[in-house]
């Protein structure tokens, strides 16, 4: 296991949210014996991915498995369930300093040489790598000739948020098992069983843009006020003032990478719906349907080009995020940038 993960794993299929297509298909490959080595579970972040995995995992070791379920009962299935099983490792993107997140080969090797010794409490080990497109060069490499010869008996689960990142030979040796995103009403329902007011969970679930992971970042972040934050920002964006530019900058560099993006994200959103209001007269579903008309009220500002020049800046923003970049001197930019659209 590694360092600081939960202390409760959810272990049966029923408790992760819809991809119903994805579970039979594991489940029967699984039922039958011909469960491959290695796994790419590949789609969208925050729809569960992960989750599944380590369902698929609790099934793999547990040995009184039935039609690729495990029995939620035995000392295997127990052990799974809070997150210590002797048998089951993952690994996940590490961060060292002020550097950005990376797997490194150092992580590779261990788990090598994890899966090479015999498995404690199950017939065989199950190695679950998250996020596996974060991996530098010697890394990528490494795992590589791990997967062509697999030095025991161990199932590698990889997940990934990024397909196209990985090397296509890593991709070659693996059975992708594909996922899209959750459906809003799917979200929301989840929401409200969790407790939240139905005209929130819906809002959220909007927000969410098919991430259930996301959405419940949201609701631990109260998300509408970010959302509503990110709406006056563009509100007020045709008469932004240098003074302003640097206020905000000061004001945002202070944030965590995660809000941040989330911010992005909400600002992404409320241009898209534009978009789609500028398409179709008003008649079609937009993401934030409760600011339709802050929203429609905005469009005689904003000309079609000028918001596809506003997405540009924001993807271009977003592409730095992700890097090891001065958030304060990044966001000036960015807001500057903003500004010469609107000029």
């Amino acid at each position: 296991m590694t360092e600081g993960q939960e202390r409760h794993f959810c272990i049966h299929w029923e408790e992760v949210l819809g991809h119903g297509r994805q579970k039979e298909e594991m489940r029967r490959l699984l039922s039958r014996g011909k469960l491959p080595h290695a796994l790419l579970l590949a789609g969208p972040e925050g729809i569960g991915k992960r989750l599944l995995g380590r369902v698929l995992a609790a099934a793999v070791l547990c040995p009184h498995q039935t039609e690729g379920a495990p029995c939620g009962c035995c000392l295997s299935c127990q052990a799974m369930a809070s997150a210590a099983h002797p048998d089951y490792y993952e690994l996940e993107p590490e961060v060292r300093g002020k550097g950005t997140k990376l797997i490194r080969i150092e992580s590779i090797r261990e788990i090598t040489e994890l899966a090479a010794r015999y498995p404690v409490m199950s017939d065989r080990r199950v190695i679950l790598l998250d996020e596996v497109d974060l991996m530098n060069e010697p890394a990528a490499n490494s795992l590589l000739k791990t997967l062509e010869e697999p030095p025991g008996e161990v199932t590698f689960v990889l997940v990934t948020s990024a397909r196209s990142a990985l090397l296509d030979t890593i991709i070659s040796r693996c059975m992708p098992v594909s996922f899209g995103l959750l459906g809003r009403e799917e979200i929301a329902s989840f929401l409200e069983r969790k407790g939240v007011a139905a005209g929130q969970a819906q809002d959220l679930a909007a927000l969410a843009d098919g991430s259930l992971g996301k959405a419940l970042q949201l609701v631990a972040r109260e998300g509408l006020a970010q959302r509503d934050n990110a709406l006056r920002f563009l509100e007020g964006l045709p008469e932004l003032s240098m003074d302003t530019v640097w206020r905000e900058a000061e004001k945002m560099g202070a944030w965590k990478r995660e809000e941040l993006a989330e911010w992005l994200s909400c600002f992404n959103m409320s241009l898209r719906d534009m978009l789609v209001l500028y398409e179709d007269g008003g008649s079609q579903l937009i993401y934030q349907e409760d600011c339709r008309e802050r929203l429609a009220s905005l469009l005689p500002r904003f000309p079609e080009g000028k918001i596809f020049a506003l997405l540009s800046c924001v993807r271009e923003m977003q592409k730095r995020l992700g890097t090891n970049v001065n958030l304060r001197l990044q966001l000036e930019g960015f807001f500057i940038r903003l500004k010469d659209v609107m000029d």
